[in-house]
C-alpha cells in the first residue's frame, strides 16, 4: 500500500508522528507536505495529495492542517476525491464504509498523536461495503459532473 501524506506549518510534528506510524505498518508514505514551521498555504498539500490519489499514483491520502477542513475542502475539488476530516476511530471507519473516502483528514489543534494513531487504524483497516451506499457514492460522482441529482 502507498498513501500520500500532505499538511500545513501546523502540522509538521503530528505528520512526522503519522508518518513513523504508517512506516512502521510496512506502508510506504510519500511526503508532498511541508517539512517546516514557516507559514504554507495548506491547499497546495491538499491538491498534491489529491491529484496523487485521483492518478492512481498512490492508494489513498492523508492530510492534516489545524483543523483538517481546509486541507480536505481543497482535495475535495479534485474530480474523484472523497476527503473526510475525521476527529475519532468512528467516523473514519464509517467514511471508509459507507462514503469509500479515498482521503483522511483531521487536525493537529485539534486531535493528538495517539487520538491520530487510532484514526488512522480504524480508517485503513475499514472496507468499502458497497450495495447500498454506492447508489449515494455514484449520486456524488454525479455532481462532480454536474449533473442535477434530484432528478434521478
Amino acid at each position: 500500500m502507498k498513501i500520500a501524506i500532505g499538511n500545513d506549518h501546523v502540522a509538521v510534528a503530528l505528520k512526522k508522528c503519522i508518518m513513523a506510524f504508517l512506516e512502521e505498518k510496512g506502508i510506504e508514505v510519500i511526503n508532498v507536505g511541508t517539512d517546516s514551521e514557516e507559514r504554507f498555504n495548506y491547499p497546495i498539500s491538499g491538491y498534491k495529495v489529491g491529484k496523487m490519489v485521483a492518478s492512481g499514483e498512490v492508494d489513498y491520502g492523508i492530510l492534516i492542517c489545524g483543523t483538517g477542513v481546509g486541507i480536505s475542502l481543497a482535495a475535495n475539488k479534485i474530480k474523484g476525491i472523497r476527503a473526510c476530516v475525521c476527529s475519532e476511530p468512528y467516523t473514519a471507519k464509517l467514511s471508509k464504509m459507507h462514503n469509500n473516502s479515498n482521503i483522511l483528514a483531521f487536525g493537529a489543534r485539534v486531535v493528538g498523536e495517539d487520538l491520530a494513531k487510532m484514526i488512522v487504524e480504524e480508517w485503513l483497516s475499514a472496507e468499502y461495503e458497497g450495495g447500498r451506499h454506492q447508489t449515494r457514492v455514484d449520486m456524488i460522482a454525479a455532481i462532480e459532473e454536474g449533473k442535477d441529482i434530484t432528478q434521478c
